[in-house]
């Protein structure tokens, strides 16, 4: 994992200025109301909310040659728009492992579907003096079923 010298210089003034920093990540494929529900509530945990994303590469590995339906350009505007969403930063890994050890989040958070033990960084957070949340999952709402749906019209 390699940040931008944008990326660096920006989480380099989060920190000079003492900002709790909360951390999260995804694939963000077509976004949802559950998306924005989980979103707001991890930005309520700190100052800043930085999600990382999936570069396509990566979604492929995880979800299929079909996927993802949005680039990741597409996929990152769209999550940098949002209001309670503060910085967006591309990543090919598989795991977001090595972006949140370059971050050094002070929250951890993941959508209620994954289990704190579950979660990748976790442990690495909590060494570090950080906390890990698993956040509400609102029911009813996926990419996968959203793409279902499509597909049955």
């Amino acid at each position: 994992m390699t940040l931008s010298k944008k990326d660096i210089s920006i989480l380099e003034t989060f920190n000079k200025l003492g900002l709790t920093k909360v951390f999260t990540n995804g694939c963000f494929d077509l976004l949802h109301p559950g998306h924005l529900q989980y979103l707001q509530e991890a930005k309520d945990l700190g100052d800043v909310l930085i999600v990382g994303i999936n570069s396509d590469t990566s979604v492929k590995k995880l979800k299929g040659p079909s996927r993802p339906i949005n680039d990741q350009d597409s996929r990152a505007v769209m999550l940098s728009s949002l209001k309670m969403v503060d910085h967006v930063i591309v990543f090919n890994e598989e795991t977001p492992l090595e972006l949140i050890e370059a971050i050094m989040p002070d929250v951890l958070v993941k959508g209620g579907d994954w289990t704190i033990d579950k979660i990748i960084g976790a442990d690495l957070v909590i060494e570090n003096g950080g906390i890990v949340k698993s956040l509400t999952f609102k029911e009813g709402y996926s990419t996968t079923s959203i793409i279902e749906k499509i597909k049955n019209l």
